[in-house]
């Protein structure tokens, strides 16, 4: 069969569904496409899931805490690691049907099942359909990065789309990648008792590129499990377990969680019917703050660009694709700042420009631990905040920090930085005592001192 819609749409995930939601605002002649399974990868295996597993490590791993504070008993808890992923898989399942009954469910008479394919840039063949559209937006996603010399492994390596899926955990568990979901995952399951061992390629991990910032990270999870990094690590078969070797480390698990990014859902699209050179990973050129792809009426937003994959990005993104596709002329909008947090314990954040984007500016920049005060009285003294300002007039340009409660001080930031704020106009905000944000005030003062240029007679005060 033949259609002919207006806007054609390429996956249910948050980016598509976004875009979904500025084209109904203009046209009802559309179509969503979607060849996996409904659910975003934030409900299904992404976020939600995950801060699941999180929570529930994390309040079992409080009770080693409890007795210097006068609670005793720790030792009649015990965890289950078969009752804690059916419990995840419940919510899971639950944020899921959310996501379907609320998002998907309002256009099902405009959901075609399937896998789509380009003939040309407006026409799209779906199985035995044919879909020729006015504009078409990619929204396909990623998928887990599995390496070709691991091939014949698969039953002892998992990922984050089936970790999840597992009926109970092993003692031993190894983890390649230390990204996000590497530290958050690797924290988790060792609280839970699980053995677990830590590699990466790069010197640093959570993202983070402040060599100082690190190290505090370093410092705060190698206290909880095993890391090694700088070495890339060789997997081998060993009975039914895997021998992980890197550098001086040796170990075998049972399992190895790979975690080391993701390969954009292209494959079958066949995007040079488009016309246009495509990169490394498949991706034609597209602009980032309009998504156009060329000067094409194609738009791709989400994960599969590969530019920022973030959930919350990915709804900025489609939101982008959606309303261009429906308005002409094709827009371009100002991007939010960048902002990415580990929800491990303590969280890494990082937010607007990281060092390695700025560091040859020789920004200023201004520290703090996170010491004393609320730290303290949580039992959290671990890491520091890096904050990086222009040195003449002291705007904020970014940040990245390794502390309890990290999520809440990388809002302000990223707050502060979308409005162009200073490091002067945040001194003249109130700090509460004894609070978290008294370690972001410390590294505003470090800042302050070391803006080169003009400075308000007295920091954090406004002349009447």
């Amino acid at each position: 069969m033949d259609y002919e819609v207006d806007v054609a749409i390429i996956g249910a995930g948050t980016a598509g569904l976004s875009a979904l939601a500025e084209v109904r605002k203009v046209t009802d002649n559309y179509l969503l496409i979607n060849g996996g399974e409904l659910g975003t990868t934030c409900a299904r295996v992404g976020c939600m899931p995950s801060k699941v597993l999180i929570q529930t490590a994390n309040d079992y791993f409080r009770r080693l805490e409890l007795p210097g504070r006068g609670i005793h008993g720790e030792d009649k808890l015990q965890i289950e690691s078969r009752e804690v992923l059916n419990h995840l898989r419940k919510l899971r399942d639950g944020f899921v049907q959310g996501v379907v009954e609320h998002l998907v469910e309002p256009s099902r008479d405009k959901l075609m099942l399937g896998y789509a394919e380009f003939v040309e840039p407006t026409v799209l063949q779906v199985g035995s359909d044919k879909v020729h559209a006015g504009a078409v937006i990619i929204a396909t996603g990623t998928r887990p990065l599995i390496l070709d010399q691991w091939k014949g492994l698969e039953e002892n390596i998992w990922t984050y789309e089936n970790v999840f899926e597992q009926s109970e955990l092993p003692d031993r568990i190894g983890i390649v990648g230390l990204g996000a979901i590497g530290v958050e995952l690797g924290q988790a399951l060792s609280r839970m008792g699980i053995k677990v061992t830590g590699f990466d390629v790069l010197g640093k991990i959570g993202g983070l590129k402040n060599s100082e910032v690190s190290e505090k990270a370093l410092d705060a999870f190698g206290r909880e499990f095993s890391i090694h990094l700088g070495s890339q690590v060789d997997l081998e078969k060993e009975g039914s377990r895997i021998r992980m070797v890197a550098g001086d480390a040796d170990v075998t698990v049972e399992k190895v969680l790979v975690s080391i990014g993701g390969i954009p859902n292209v494959d079958s699209l066949h995007l040079d019917r488009l016309g246009l050179t495509l990169d490394g990973k498949g991706i034609p050129p597209f602009d980032p703050e309009s998504m156009q792809i060329g000067d094409l009426p194609v738009f791709i937003a989400g994960d599969v660009n590969g530019f920022r994959p973030v959930l919350h990005e990915a709804s900025f993104e489609g939101k982008v694709a959606g309303y261009n596709a429906v308005h002409k002329p094709v827009t371009r909008f100002i991007r939010q700042p960048a902002m990415t947090i580990g929800f491990c314990e303590p969280n890494i954040c990082s937010i607007g420009a990281d060092w390695d984007e700025i560091a040859d500016a020789n920004p200023a920049v201004g520290k703090a631990l996170f010491k004393g005060g609320r730290s303290r009285i949580m039992g959290r003294e671990q890491g520091m905040i890096a904050l990086y300002g222009d040195p003449e007039n002291g705007q904020i340009l970014g940040a990245e920090l390794v502390g309890p409660r990290g999520e809440h001080l990388a809002h302000l930031l990223a707050l502060s930085i979308a409005q162009g704020q200073t490091v002067f106009d945040l001194l003249e905000l109130p700090f509460y005592h004894p609070t978290i944000e008294e370690t972001l005030e410390g590294a505003l003062k470090d800042l302050a001192k070391k803006v080169r240029g003009d400075k308000p007679a007295m920091w954090g005060f406004r002349v009447k």
